[in-house]
């Protein structure tokens, strides 16, 4: 299942992001985590805050701030929020060679332009049908809308991951509110080719079919 939910024992096993939380923190709060990943990340996607790396390192983290929880040490955390954040956590067990991660939105467009491999569904976006030589994750923070990933459609809206594995294609055709969302691109495998790949211009996908 392509789709899955926040917590532990939710992703498939093929997956190396093996876990995600949202956290929705207002001002003034503070929580501390143990790890649950050999791998960490934090990705703020709204506000501010102080997070501890480790007992002798913390960082000021705004908006699309990224942090790759590397330091020795059992647990981390998030010290203080000074104005009201909105907070991905993710652990698994990606390598050391991963894409990019960051945060995306996908809006209704009036003249929708897609640069990418042709579709036979509808589209109400500009967003690309593309894939990856890696397996990439959004999370959808905020809004809704219709998420393709290996040529079948699913309804998506807040605190659901849709898994998309190296090679198979996904796009973003329907948005039915405003989406704001999360995406990573874990370990890098193949050509190890960076960024929206497709067939029209890079040659041929070559999915995993074990991941789907």
């Amino acid at each position: 299942m392509p789709v899955f939910k926040a917590g532990p024992g939710q992703a498939p096993e093929w997956c190396e992001l093996e876990r995600f939380d949202v956290l929705r923190l207002p001002v003034g709060s503070s929580t501390v985590f143990d790890r649950e990943g050999e791998r960490e990340k934090l990705i703020v996607v709204r506000g501010a805050c102080t997070v501890a790396l480790s007992d002798e390192v913390a960082v000021e983290a705004v908006a699309d701030e990224i942090l790759d929880i590397d330091a020795p040490g059992d647990r981390f955390g998030i010290l203080g929020v000074t104005e009201d954040a909105i907070v991905v956590r993710m652990a698994g067990r990606w390598g050391d060679e991963v894409g990019g991660s960051g945060v995306f939105t996908v809006s209704v467009s009036a003249d929708p332009q897609d640069c990418g491999d042709p579709v036979d569904y509808p589209k109400t976006t500009s967003f690309d049908n593309h894939f990856h030589d890696c397996d990439e994750y959004w999370i959808v923070v905020e809004g809704s809308g219709v998420a393709v990933t290996e040529g079948k459609s699913f309804e998506v809206g807040p605190g659901d991951c849709v898994a998309t594995g190296m090679g198979w294609h996904h796009d973003f055709p329907v948005a039915r509110e405003p989406v704001v969302a999360v995406y990573f691109e874990t370990t890098m495998e193949g050509g190890k080719r960076g960024g929206h790949l497709w067939e029209h211009t890079h040659g041929p996908a070559e999915p995993k079919p074990e991941r789907q």
